[in-house]
């Protein structure tokens, strides 16, 4: 393992622990994970200034799989410690709270890695972790949707400039829903196979069994508390979406065909531990130009918008409608107009 993948495995499998040891005895162990991924993160993004450093060479899955294989224990275990006795109610909402920001940072940037991949095997992983997630849609709709008209009105994963983050996730939830069923309806149709190969029934089908197992585990307290789970995780990704590609957008020539995507097309942030935390996520830019490099291998443009604070914070702040475009309009302007 290099020092790079090293600084990811610790920044990403750490928190992951603390939330397993958290779900089982509660106390210090819930206050860890708290604390984690939310002030220790910010704080050492603050006190380190240096960008994570990216390796060409580094090409292990090893950790993408640790990471798809954590995910699938933890989330029944996070399910039964809910519905559980031996947590206290203050205990049960902080490992709510910590789950849901490690299966919504942490994990969905590990799905996202994988369904990039071109190895069957680890594509269909990261499908089933986001399908676990109430979100096996996100697995076509980011590929075949997303990647084709990012910063144009076309794609519903691209927020507008002045557009609320609550009426996005909205908007973006059932728009990618939708047009990643026709994308794959339309794939289907082209190669000429039968309309039951959609994948849209293994994600459907896969979201009924997952929610099946979820009641078996705890009835209808354990029911709720995975559906709420599930959603609070979505929620952390569509905020995601949301800050990344805010306002940016591509120009449309007299045909209707829109200019090459290209780095000033998405919001990047160059804070080391969130970005190491995020699998590189950060660096949204280079993963649109380079969709199937690996997250180690990925940069940051020199000619790229840098968002003025870390991801997880600039997250925070768009839940305050009147604050993030007082921060973000006059940012936004500036990149259209440069």
């Amino acid at each position: 393992m290099t020092p790079v993948i090293a600084l990811f495995a610790l920044a990403t499998l750490t928190p992951a622990l603390l939330l397993a040891l958290g779900a089982v005895w509660g106390g210090i162990w819930l206050v860890a994970a708290v604390l984690y991924l939310t002030a220790m993160t910010s704080l050492l993004d603050r006190l380190v200034k240096r960008e994570t450093p990216s390796d060409q060479a580094a090409t292990d899955n090893a950790l993408s799989v640790a990471i798809a294989l954590t995910h699938l224990v933890l989330m029944p275990l996070m399910v039964w410690a809910l519905v559980g006795d031996h947590l206290s109610l203050i205990g049960k909402l902080a490992l709510f709270f910590a789950a849901g920001l490690w299966f919504g940072q942490v994990s969905n940037a590990n799905a996202h890695e994988l369904i990039h991949r071109s190895t069957r095997g680890l594509h269909r992983l990261g499908m089933w972790v986001y399908i676990t997630l109430l979100f096996g849609h996100h697995t076509s709709a980011h590929v075949l949707v997303h990647h084709r008209h990012v910063a144009t009105r076309a794609d519903p994963n691209t927020s507008r400039k002045g557009e609320s983050l609550y009426r996005y996730i909205i908007r973006a939830w059932v728009g990618s829903f939708r047009q990643g069923y026709e994308a794959e309806a339309a794939r289907l149709h082209r190669i000429n196979r039968p309309a039951w190969r959609n994948p849209y029934v293994i994600y459907v089908g896969g979201a009924v069994l997952c929610l099946a197992a979820a009641y078996l585990l705890g009835g209808g307290r354990g029911l709720l508390a995975y559906t709420a789970l599930a959603a609070y995780a979505q929620s952390q990704l569509l905020m995601s979406d949301y800050v990344q590609h805010y306002g940016l957008t591509r120009s449309i020539d007299d045909s209707g065909k829109p200019e090459p995507v290209s780095a000033r097309h998405s919001w990047n942030s160059p804070h080391w531990f969130s970005s190491a935390l995020m699998l590189n996520a950060t660096r949204h830019s280079d993963h649109h130009a380079h969709p199937s490099r690996h997250y180690p291998e990925l940069t940051l443009p020199d000619a790229a918008p840098m968002l003025p604070r870390p991801l997880p914070l600039m997250a925070s702040i768009a839940l305050i409608p009147p604050l993030w475009r007082k921060i973000m309009d006059p940012r936004v302007d500036r990149w259209r107009n440069a």
